[in-house]
């Protein structure tokens, strides 16, 4: 929701009344008001016309719209400026190539506002299960007190999902977790059969929905293509299907953050892959005059990838780590032989399966990518390793200093040199 770069890792279910859930409804529609002004402000910029208006401006504009609508007026002033505070800093980083262009909000899916000068007394516990957050122009609203508020709180935002149920996230960095100093190193290779394969051996698989889940999910989408749009069928089925969806999105977000929070407390250096999810998981539809090829298949994986935690897993790992994720490149990591180094197709027997066609080694193919990637090894095209031994791809040269060896001969290279199978000398 907000463009700014400060994570709010601390979120608590909002549990409002229903007067208080109007009141919220109406800001969250006051800040997607303003938020959508700002972004149509912007849209009409173009190279070589005068700069579109920044906050300064549009916090005055602010001020006289207040002045003339008295529907936005009773509003509250925090909530539509933190609004314009948002677009700006995500306006920033678009700039700054972090992060997209902001677009539109739409009603019922990007619900939500930010408030700012929390003060101590703003946040309170009641008993055992249930706290109070202060709300301007709401009051007190409960939230479920799941563990301990965090302290020092400047901001929080609160949201409301497509299931229908509201958050409240304070805005807290959270300390990083301190290396345990063991000097170990782990390779985490990520797939879509198995979530995360680790260098140690250990698979871990991302939970979602079950069978039975997936069943009544497959069978309310065929009820919502049946219903007529705008009928309150097809509204009772979109908030249903939202509820199952969600259930999988926590189970897929509780996973990420005990195996990162795992990750980071058991070793000292994580590598990962080099991956562009963002890019690996577009759309294959192409246009009218191009169609794209395969899409459906393009489809399932990219369902596969997004279910499987690819982006949040590093994300997390990076958030908690605190620049000990080392980032490897990705080429060729699952032909190659974690154990000699040969790097072939033919070592990959099946999505399952690797064995090596030089030396015989054999396990599961994630973990032998994982030990690649655990061993920071960058493979070329041509198979040597960069840069560990400081291999060059070049062709085979004559070496004077082998007395030993005719000059010119050939000499076949033992497999667990890693070199190629002949060589000469």
């Amino acid at each position: 929701m907000s463009g700014g770069t400060v994570r709010t890792v601390s979120r608590y279910r909002l549990v409002p009344t229903p007067e208080q859930e109007r009141e919220l409804l109406r800001h969250c529609a006051h800040a997607r008001y303003v938020w959508n002004l700002a972004c149509e402000q912007h849209s009409f910029w173009q190279p070589g016309r005068p700069a579109a208006p920044g906050y300064v401006e549009q916090s005055r504009q602010l001020t006289e719209a207040r002045a003339e609508f008295a529907w936005l007026r009773a509003g509250s002033v925090t909530v539509q400026q933190q609004a314009l505070r948002d677009f700006a800093q995500a306006m920033a980083n678009f700039f700054g190539d972090t992060h997209r262009k902001p677009s539109w909000r739409k009603a019922g899916r990007n619900e939500g506002f930010r408030q700012v000068g929390v003060k101590p007394e703003h946040v309170q516990r009641l008993n055992r299960r249930f706290g109070k957050v202060w709300v301007p122009k709401v009051g007190w609203v409960r939230f479920r007190w799941s563990r301990a508020a965090p302290s020092g709180a400047k901001s929080y935002r609160i949201t409301r999902d497509r299931a229908h149920r509201w958050h409240v996230a304070f805005a807290v960095v959270p300390d990083p977790i301190s290396a345990p100093g063991n000097g170990r190193t782990v390779g985490v290779d990520r797939g879509v059969v198995v979530s995360a394969a680790l260098s140690t051996g250990e698979l871990l698989t991302a939970p979602y929905l079950t069978p039975g889940e997936q069943k009544r999910l497959l069978r309310l989408q065929r009820h919502l293509a049946r219903s007529a749009r705008g009928s309150n069928r097809r509204r009772r089925i979109r908030l249903m299907i939202a509820r199952l969806n969600a259930g999988g999105r926590n189970r897929r977000r509780d996973w990420v953050e005990k195996i990162s929070t795992r990750l980071a407390r058991e070793f000292d250096v994580i590598r990962v892959e080099e991956l562009k999810v963002n890019a690996m998981t577009r759309s294959a539809r192409g246009t009218v005059a191009s169609p794209g090829r395969n899409v459906r298949q393009k489809t399932g994986l990219n369902r596969g990838i997004l279910a499987s935690g690819w982006g949040a897993l590093v994300s997390r790992l990076t958030d908690k780590t605190a620049s000990r994720v080392e980032k490897i490149k990705a080429a060729y990591t699952s032909q190659q032989c974690s154990a000699c180094g040969l790097v072939t197709p033919d070592n990959r027997k099946s999505q399952a399966e690797f064995q090596c066609v030089a030396c015989g080694f054999g396990c599961n193919a994630d973990v032998n990518a994982a030990r690649n990637i655990a061993a920071g090894r960058a493979v070329t095209a041509r198979g040597a390793l960069q840069p560990t031994g400081g291999a060059v791809n070049r062709e085979p040269q004559l070496v004077a200093a082998a007395p030993q060896v005719a000059r010119g001969s050939w000499n076949p290279v033992a497999p667990a040199t890693g070199g190629r199978q002949g060589s000469l000398r």
